[in-house]
């Protein structure tokens, strides 16, 4: 390679760095991840070594950040802010090390002090006899902004030191940043009200201490944590790092729990892994660890380069974003039925593992983003989370590419696709029949509450799919003993009983049978209503949307999600060999034919525990003397039944004025009313 070819390379390799330091500093809005940024500084680095004669005063590397904005007051940093040099390896961190004894002509081990480096914001904080007077970012390290009123609403600030002895004039230096709760809820507000969102917390800490208005700032979730020292004047401070980080703790000043004090290299690799281990367990950020000689003594004899000391380093951690691109987008289904888009991603190292498939949540995600195939997208992974793509770098989108659109029609079985307007979820209407839903159908099926198969629990569910023994709920009741016996945990015994209780649940009721169905939003209160009104299955599979709006409390949405049901073939092809296999229930009897029952239009609710009946059996008692029965209080109830331990029902009821017995005045009431109890 030629000269002037390695100097246009360095030329571009600046013009982009450049580019990335003016969008994170100047507008708060990185198109790149660290991790990528970290690689072109290595890549520019690596040749002005080799080539020191092309080296120019305003090359990134001859200098810590960007210029400051103009809009925000300047403050020249009387003590340089420098930034850190970075170990990638343990190598790296070795090789400090030998370079701090060569250059101290000593042979004995150095003690460390082993701070977290918090992934936020360098601020410097001013205090003059004790009192905050200044703060400023560190801006390119020479001159900063002026954030005064900014840092002055951050809780964590002291505006007074405590205790007393500080130094006249005494300049704080920390990080200011935003925890992962805070980060979370902020930006979940953001998406309700229809704001912008951040890609991170270090971007939120960023955006909040960069308002012209510290109103806004004020409102925003940030800490600090104190590192250092800068300015000293009028007044002295102890003689080792750690001891300055615990006398900024006694003077009212936050530093960070996890600070160690280690002696030798070892030491500091061993909290090195500790603190990989226990990273993403913290309530905040941090992107490595500094490691800086513990005598200030020391620090001085070692002395500075031009941009960073040489008693400290920053070792960072495996990056938790990088950039990809976008290859494809799939559609997956969950055990509910839930439609998730999911991106396919040429590989990528990130988090410690090659990541090659992110979720992207749901379609209104997919919109906010405006993620598209062939697009170059920024990839988070933090420990054990699922990927996740957090933003599209727009600047390197191809052209013509097109916006994904939803499915039709469930990508597994083909069955119709549903999406409400209240709803950011889609989902298949295929639940009986769709093999992604298969175990989920099974175990709703077989719940107390349906078809009460006594046995089959989620761990035998989970063998009888995955041996293929069980395809549809239908298939239940075609097992034999032979077949159960060698499935793990079951034996002769058990087998029978299954096949028994098996047997026994195929009489039930038509409310029963239509909760078991798993239709959505049709729990037990309106599965009883439907059977109630329709009195046949034939009825309720013919019924329109409208005839279903005319049920009790059967509104537009849930009368969608019946109809769908009932529509998709697969499901009805389940439902009739269910009949085949002879599941049977009474006939509902309409009132009419014996008179108008005592409660017929009525509500009553079921609350506390009952000691003489389950609530279930209270329920069907009531049902049989045409109450309805429901799950929540309204002004619309007529009677709320209260057992022990009623809770939050029994005092809406109170409330609303709604009238109340006990289980006494219950048990009365139905013996009056001629029902006879099991």
């Amino acid at each position: 390679m030629s000269i002037e070819e390695v100097s246009q390379q360095l030329e571009a390799l600046r013009t982009t760095i450049n580019q990335h330091n003016y969008r994170y500093y100047v507008l708060d809005d990185p198109s790149v991840p660290d991790s990528e940024y970290d690689r072109l500084m290595q890549k520019l680095k690596a040749l002005e070594s080799q080539y020191p004669e092309l080296v120019t005063a305003d090359s990134p590397t001859q200098r810590v950040g960007a210029k400051p904005l103009a809009k925000f007051g300047q403050v020249r940093h009387d003590v340089p802010m420098l930034s850190l040099d970075n170990a990638f390896s343990q190598e790296d961190l070795q090789d400090f090390d030998r370079r701090v004894h060569d250059r101290l002509n000593s042979v004995a081990a150095i003690e460390y002090s082993c701070e977290p480096k918090l992934d936020g914001v360098a601020v410097s904080l001013l205090y003059e006899d004790g009192l905050l007077v200044r703060g400023a970012t560190r801006g390119d390290g020479e001159i900063g902004e002026d954030i005064t009123l900014n840092v002055r609403t951050v809780p964590s600030i002291p505006l007074k030191l405590l205790g007393s002895g500080w130094p006249t004039r005494l300049e704080v230096r920390g990080e200011i940043y935003m925890p992962r709760a805070g980060f979370a809820a902020l930006n979940e507000k953001a998406m309700k009200t229809g704001e912008k969102t951040f890609v991170n917390p270090r971007n939120a800490a960023a955006g909040s201490l960069r308002q012209l208005d510290s109103r806004i700032t004020a409102r925003r979730p940030l800490e600090m944590c104190c590192y250092s020292a800068g300015l000293v004047e009028g007044g002295t401070l102890p003689e080792k790092q750690g001891d300055v980080l615990m006398l900024f703790q006694d003077w009212g000043l936050r530093i960070n729990p996890e600070v160690r004090i280690v002696t030798g290299i070892q030491a500091c690799t061993d909290y090195y892994e500790s603190l990989v281990i226990k990273r993403d367990s913290l309530p905040y950020d941090i992107d490595g660890i500094v490691f800086k000689v513990n005598s200030l003594k020391l620090q001085q004899e070692l002395g500075f380069v031009a941009r960073w000391p040489r008693w400290a380093i920053s070792r960072k951690f495996p990056a938790q974003e990088e950039m990809t691109v976008l290859k494809s987008i799939e559609f997956q289904v969950g055990r509910t039925g839930a439609i998730t888009p999911v991106a396919r991603l040429e590989p990528v190292f990130v988090g410690g593992v090659t990541v090659s498939n992110a979720t992207l949540h749901n379609m209104d995600e997919v919109a906010r983003l405006d993620a598209r195939i062939g697009d170059t997208v920024i990839v988070r992974r933090a420990g054990d989370v699922i990927p996740q793509v957090v933003k599209v770098v727009l600047e390197k989108r191809p052209e013509s590419t097109q916006p994904p659109s939803l499915p039709e029609v469930c990508p597994v079985c083909g069955s119709d696709i549903e999406r409400s307007e209240e709803e950011t979820v889609a989902r298949c209407t295929g639940g009986l029949y769709c093999s992604a839903q298969r175990k989920e159908a099974i175990r709703h099926f077989g719940s107390r509450k349906a078809m009460d198969i006594d046995g089959l629990g989620e761990k035998l569910i989970e063998q009888l799919v995955d041996k293929e023994l069980v395809n549809t709920i239908a298939d239940l009741f075609r097992l034999t003993e032979e077949q159960l016996i060698p499935l793990e945990r079951m034996g002769a015994k058990s087998a029978a009983n299954l096949v028994v209780a098996l047997k026994a649940s195929k009489t039930t009721t038509l409310a029963r049978f239509i909760y078991s169905l798993g239709i959505r939003e049709v729990g037990e209160a309106t599965a009883a209503t439907l059977a109630s009104h329709f009195y046949t299955l034939e009825a309720l599979e013919a019924a329109s949307v409208e005839e279903l709006q005319t049920v009790d409390d059967v509104g537009p949405i849930v009368a969608q999600h019946i109809s769908l049901f009932f529509q998709q073939a697969h499901n009805r092809e389940v439902i009739t060999a269910l009949l085949k296999q002879g599941i049977n229930w009474p006939k509902v009897v309409k009132a009419e034919q014996f008179g108008e029952l005592p409660l017929a239009g009525q509500t009553w609710v079921l609350t506390g525990s009952l000691t003489a009946m389950t609530r279930d059996e209270g329920a069907a008692y009531l049902q049989s003397l045409g109450a309805k029965v429901a799950g929540s209080v309204s002004a619309k109830t007529t009677q709320v039944v209260a057992g022990e331990k009623a809770g939050s029902k029994l005092t809406k009821a109170q409330s609303l004025g709604v009238s109340v017995m006990d289980e006494e005045a219950f048990m009365a009431f139905l013996q009056d009313h001629g029902v006879v109890m099991s």
